[in-house]
């Protein structure tokens, strides 16, 4: 579980582990990680938490053999590790442009060869991509996050053809989210003159959990939608992409920033990790509990396609006969 020390990646660990799985967490914050296994084990998993940047291509493939190593044979890989700029582009220094292609794309890619380096010999394995609505639809502010996650869905694709073509026991799928109250919020670099914020509505990570263990489950599909907001913004992001640029433009900076000024000491985890030694350990929750939701009634209907159609049919077939008798 890449990402594991915080928000979704936190919350992804402690499900896992509450179906007794050994857990390899990386991450780079030391103190995160630390409590990140201790939820683990409070759970009854096996945690193995590893420091580790996910922009090394070489500490990640170490990581891998160490949790092959110490747990056993990898069978689950879950790409989530992220970080980003909220500001506008030309705010955006190229450094720190290059710094979050590296972490929130390479990372998935350094992640993902890891994985199937170990996983090719057994022909057998699953990784689940931790992406985004961003991923097809470009928001102000998010360029560099947008991007990354853009390339990530094409990665991903291409990857998913060529397990296909080898006819592959190894899956590969992806697991589109929508705003999640998690604490990148208070730990991303930002230049916005207020605080951060996800565009409503939002959802609680252990939602996004939820839906990671699935598709772990069921990789076969592709790709799987999460939250009523995904669905709608892809949908009208095919239907009528125009429109929808000059909504964000209108609505897209407000929508992503409170009604607080940032505070000038805002912690920002671009370079180095907001949880590392001394300070305070987040958990998977961010600053909007009081906004987000705890259930998605879209996900559910998404992981049983096959009930809803059954009862459509039911349904459609009552009413036919209902409409019989009335002739």
């Amino acid at each position: 579980m890449t990402g594991a020390s915080g928000g979704i990646g936190r919350a992804v660990a402690r499900r896992l582990a509450e179906r007794g799985d050994a857990v390899a967490l990386l991450a780079r914050g030391s103190d995160g990680l630390a409590a990140a296994a201790e939820d683990v084990r409070r759970a009854g998993g096996t945690p193995l938490p590893i420091e580790v940047d996910m922009a090394d291509f070489t500490a990640v493939d170490q990581a891998a053999d160490r949790a092959e190593k110490e747990l056993g044979p990898i069978d689950l890989w879950v790409n989530n590790a992220f970080s980003s700029v909220f500001a506008r582009f030309t705010d955006i220094g190229m450094d720190e442009f290059t710094r979050t292609t590296e972490v929130t794309y390479l990372g998935y890619v350094y992640g993902t060869r890891a994985a199937l380096t170990r996983m090719q010999p057994r022909d057998r394995g699953t990784i689940v991509q931790v992406g985004s609505a961003l991923a097809y639809r470009g928001i102000p502010l998010q360029t560099a996050y947008c991007g990354a996650k853009h390339a990530i869905q094409g990665f991903n694709e291409a990857l998913r053809v060529e397990l296909l073509h080898d006819k592959s026991n190894i899956h590969t799928t992806m697991v589109l989210m929508p705003a999640v109250n998690t604490p990148q919020f208070g730990w991303v670099l930002s230049r916005l003159p207020r605080k951060a914020q996800p565009v409503a509505p939002i959802y609680q990570p252990e939602v996004a959990a939820k839906a990671v263990l699935y598709a772990a489950d069921h990789p076969k599909r592709r790709e799987y939608w999460v939250g009523g907001s995904t669905v709608g913004t892809l949908i009208a992001n095919a239907v009528a992409p125009g429109v929808l640029d000059r909504y964000l433009a209108r609505t897209g900076f407000d929508s992503q920033q409170t009604g607080e000024q940032r505070p000038a000491d805002e912690p920002a985890n671009l370079w180095d990790p907001a949880d590392g030694p001394g300070e305070p350990d987040a958990g998977a929750h961010g600053d909007f509990d009081d906004q987000a939701k705890p259930r998605s009634i879209q996900l559910w209907l998404s992981q049983h396609h096959g009930l809803v159609f059954s009862g459509l049919a039911v349904a459609a077939g009552a009413a036919a006969w209902a409409a019989g008798r009335v002739r």
